[in-house]
């Protein structure tokens, strides 16, 4: 059992994790007749939540309610990992991004999340106003103008061969790569770091 849980908090390949997740768009189709997405969950919970007198939240949400618990489950799947299945060597980061990273002040790299950006303390710091709200905000703006999350567009609707879901994840990447290389050294001067 002990190996089996060492296993288990190795970081896995990707040849085995990316046919684990591309593999879950099928099972739900097939199993379920579902689609896979996470985003759609938020409209789902508004709906059970708001009043009904709002036309976007006035639907059977109940019909959704596996798709709920599919969220549910990646948060425990997420809370177990992280707190009983954590592989404890240090993170992996190659020196080159430890260099530009430095470069923007950021310094801590224990941890998946650097401290430096993602922490309690930075929520009431221009820097958090920065990243956690505004960048929140635009995330969910976004997730909705676009029709769907990265995940959903890029697993799901790829997969199913959806044209506006290819130029979607065309144009995520296009805005990654821009906010990496252009954008995320003049937005860290602005917030002091």
């Amino acid at each position: 059992m002990n190996s089996f849980l060492h296993w288990l908090s190795q970081p896995w390949p990707w040849y085995v994790a990316g046919p684990m997740i591309g593999l879950t768009v099928p099972a739900l189709l097939l199993l379920g007749n579902k689609t896979f997405g996470i985003s759609s969950s938020l409209r789902h919970i508004c709906a059970a939540c708001v009043p009904a007198g709002i036309p976007f939240f006035s639907y059977n949400w109940k019909k959704e309610i596996w798709n709920l618990l599919f969220v549910l489950g990646i948060g425990v799947g997420g809370f177990i990992a992280a707190n009983f299945l954590a592989d404890p060597s240090a993170i992996v980061i190659s020196e080159a991004t430890q260099a530009d990273l430095r470069a923007l002040g950021i310094t801590d790299f224990t941890t998946l999340m650097p401290t430096d950006i993602f922490s309690w303390e930075q929520i009431g710091t221009g820097k958090g106003l920065l990243f956690f709200v505004i960048g929140g905000f635009l995330v969910g703006f976004g997730t909705r103008y676009a029709g769907g999350c990265t995940s959903g567009h890029a697993i799901m609707g790829i997969s199913n061969l959806q044209w506006p879901s290819v130029i979607a994840t065309i144009f995520f990447m296009i805005g990654g790569f821009l906010m990496t290389h252009v954008f995320m050294e003049p937005l860290m001067k602005l917030v002091g770091l």
